[in-house]
């Protein structure tokens, strides 16, 4: 198993620095942080591997394009070279056949750092579709309960996103039994039908603010109770288009401690393709944005790095706080205890932080990964 010394200016744990310290792995775990020893040191910052739990694509590959274990390698290299050393691959709204080929290949594939599936629809409400194919969108079924409690069975990790107004309480509570972990969103439910959902057995929000009902002062809507239920973790796409930058500081003020940050990435990710298709629609690349034609958009041209620096550099938020919404707290979202940190214990998944802030270096397990 990998183990070795690595030395930096500083060491990041997920709660403190280390200047001029040593991170030692043992059998692909963090056995230590010490003083640094003779020897070169990185220029930079070891910090946690960063942790995304929702990607669309990378790498050229778009999962609803090619649900296979090959497109999965493809898209968790894309992004581990780019700091992201743990994803949950994501497959939108889709058919049934390409929903099942998605769970066979993240039960098969063999990607260093692969988490497990994120099933975003196709069990939402038509009314907050956003890019997702309204002719693909349709309410959970026996079959479709039974496929993704099977599937949370095998997978090692399960998210599941959906609407109320696609599901029922029952079915809720069904897929958290099964180990799913029941997302809401693109949907337009009220606040009371939101609490309903959360009392059944939901446990997180989809890309807060966007798809799904505002919060206003007599009608809190799902965004109001993602920020009031402390049961509830909240992903917040940080890009500088999917919120505009003072929501985004509201949302991590009042509810900074249940938010993590996630990318929403494209095939885009790591290339330069001016676009792509998607359920037979063209999705266009500009200025930073992915629209359809009529200018919805359609996820996000950011690595899950990108939404750091946001955070850092254009809201003001201290570095360690913006690292730990895309480590420590979609660790803590998905139940995970041995990521997100670099303490005693914890997989060596870390990455070397540059100035720019930007992955000098990457390591999964604390092997090396190639970032050329």
């Amino acid at each position: 198993m990998p183990q070795g010394v690595v030395q930096a200016e500083r060491i990041f744990d997920g709660t403190r620095w280390h200047s001029d310290a040593a991170l030692v792995v043992e059998d692909g775990r963090v056995a230590a942080i010490r003083p640094a020893g003779p020897g070169p040191r990185l220029t930079g910052a070891l910090v946690p591997g960063l942790i995304d739990l929702q990607v669309n694509g990378g790498g050229g590959v778009l999962f609803n394009n090619d649900p296979t274990p090959a497109g999965i390698a493809t898209i968790c290299a894309a992004h581990a070279r780019l700091g992201t050393t743990a994803t949950m691959v994501t497959l939108i709204t889709d058919r049934p056949q390409v929903t099942a080929q998605a769970v066979a290949a993240a039960e098969t594939a063999d990607a260093p750092g692969l988490l497990g599936l994120h099933l975003e629809g196709p069990h939402l409400a038509l009314s907050r579709k956003g890019t997702h194919d309204p002719a693909l969108i349709r309410p959970m079924e026996a079959a479709d309960l039974q496929l993704l409690t099977a599937a949370a069975a095998r997978l090692p990790h399960l998210i599941c996103t959906v609407a109320p107004e696609s599901v029922t309480p029952a079915q809720i509570a069904a897929l958290a039994a099964a180990g799913t972990v029941v997302s809401l969103g693109h949907t337009d439910c009220d606040a009371a039908t939101a609490r309903d959902a959360v009392q059944a057995g939901a446990r997180m929000v989809t890309h807060l603010f966007n798809a799904m009902s505002q919060l206003q002062h007599r009608a809190p809507g799902l965004v109001g109770t993602a920020l009031d239920d402390p049961r509830l973790w909240s992903g917040l796409i940080a890009d500088g288009f999917h919120v505009e930058d003072a929501a985004l500081r509201v949302a991590l003020r009042a509810g900074g401690e249940r938010i993590f940050l996630v990318s929403d990435a494209m095939s885009t990710i790591g290339t330069d393709l001016p676009g792509f298709t998607l359920n037979g629609r063209q999705i266009f690349r500009a200025g930073g944005r992915l629209t359809l034609a009529d200018g919805t958009l359609a996820g996000a041209d950011i690595a899950l790095i990108d939404a750091v620096r946001h955070v850092h550099r254009a809201l003001g938020w201290p570095l360690e706080q913006a690292l730990r919404l895309a480590s420590a707290h979609p660790a803590a979202a998905l139940g995970l205890t041995d990521r997100g940190h670099l303490r005693p214990g914890a997989r060596a998944d870390f990455l070397c932080l540059t100035d720019d802030i930007t992955a000098g270096g990457v390591w999964i397990g604390g092997t090396p990964v190639e970032t050329t």
